[in-house]
């Protein structure tokens, strides 16, 4: 999603102190932290974090939904989570990047927004904006990385043999998807996977860890760290099925 192009400078610079002050100050106040979703699609890990900010204990609130593609679904799907839109069409501004990104950093100051989460954003970043809003930006990875950067995260795994895949929340940084990673969840890979089938049962704890880490990072909090023997393994041990029945029909991979 995020990446580098170096030979482009555009009045890059780093949020000011008022900026960060202001975070920190509605943190301390016990107030929610204003935040934004940028989507290109269906909007789902968008509507998981929506619904995890009604909780009244939730650090923060969304107050924007922003898509560069005006037939994006989850533009429909934020309005009727009550939850405002904003459309900044990247084709209007013929190949323009900077005028383009400015225009998002516009309606993201609008709104007073501190935190930006992209989630299925398909537009690569320039510096700008990635230095605008630096730690301040998360995003979500459908891959247990640093494995899999970039698209087809999915085929790529199947191909690739492995028995875990996962997915990732990161911090933004100038490349693309090493950022540092705020939480990750893991899911075996089944004999018969598809990348489809793959990507579902990864989607849905992306559903899971992306509220769980906007929540941390918000609260400057780090979270309960698993015991020191906690694993996922696949396949599983034998002995394991005398713990953990299989449903009936099932069998040991």
């Amino acid at each position: 999603m995020a990446t580098h192009h170096k030979t482009l400078k555009l009045l890059a610079y780093s949020p000011d102190s008022s900026d960060v002050d202001s975070q920190l100050t509605r943190h301390q106040a016990g107030l929610k932290q204003l935040a934004a979703v940028l989507i290109s699609g269906r909007g789902s890990n968008m509507a998981a974090l929506v619904a995890a900010s009604r909780d009244p204990a939730y650090p923060v609130e969304f107050a924007l939904t922003l898509s560069n593609r005006a037939q994006a679904p989850g533009l429909a799907l934020a309005a009727s989570l009550g939850v405002p839109t904003a459309v900044v069409e990247h084709r209007k501004f013929d190949g323009d990047r900077a005028a383009h990104e400015a225009a998002i950093d516009a309606a993201l100051v609008a709104a007073g927004i501190q935190i930006v989460c992209f989630a299925g954003y398909m537009r690569l970043l320039t510096p700008f904006l990635i230095e605008r809003w630096a730690g301040r930006m998360l995003n979500i990875h459908p891959s247990l990385l640093p494995a899999f950067p970039g698209l087809d995260t999915h085929a790529r795994a199947l191909a690739a043999g492995v028995r875990l895949h996962g997915c990732t929340v990161h911090l933004v940084t100038q490349t693309m998807d090493e950022g540092p990673i705020l939480a990750q969840a893991a899911v075996p890979v089944l004999p018969g996977d598809t990348a489809e089938t793959l990507a579902a049962r990864v989607l849905a704890q992306e559903h899971v860890i992306y509220p769980l880490a906007l929540r941390l990072f918000a609260s400057r909090q780090a979270g309960i760290v698993p015991p020191d023997h906690a694993a996922l393994l696949n396949p599983l041990p034998p002995e394991a099925a005398r713990h953990n029945p299989l449903p009936p029909g099932a069998a040991l991979p």
